[in-house]
């Protein structure tokens, strides 16, 4: 199993990026994907997730409207599209997948239930 993330950079505030998640080994129809940030000194968090089966998705609410995922099943990638960006989303963007095929009650935030992560990618947003 692995997931690899990429697409992070350096932007200016109001910016945009397009992250990517490429998975491999496991089967993307029985699973969510996840995303999570960690800025530092902080504890990581949810972003925003997809059904691989149907494409549901979740946001919390600081990514409604700003950010969008997204996912090509065909290649097992899932993108998030940032826009918007605003320094205090400056944070390492982790992807993770978690059994499963709903995004509903708040599983997005359920990161005990998240099976393997990669390793992330860094968004530094300057003001």
């Amino acid at each position: 199993v692995q997931l690899v993330e990429s697409g992070g950079g350096l932007v200016q505030a109001g910016g945009s990026l397009r992250l990517s998640c490429t998975t491999s080994g496991f089967s993307f129809d029985d699973y969510t994907i996840g995303w999570y940030r960690q800025a530092p000194g902080k504890e990581r968090e949810a972003v925003s997730c997809i059904v691989g089966r149907d494409g549901s998705t979740s946001y919390e609410d600081f990514a409604q409207g700003r950010f969008t995922i997204s996912a090509d099943k065909a290649k097992k990638i899932v993108y998030l599209q940032l826009t918007g960006l605003k320094p205090e989303d400056t944070a390492v963007y982790f992807c993770g997948n978690r059994a499963g095929r709903s995004v509903r009650h708040g599983t997005c935030r359920w990161i005990a239930a998240y099976e393997r992560w990669g390793q992330g990618t860094q968004v530094t947003v300057s003001s």
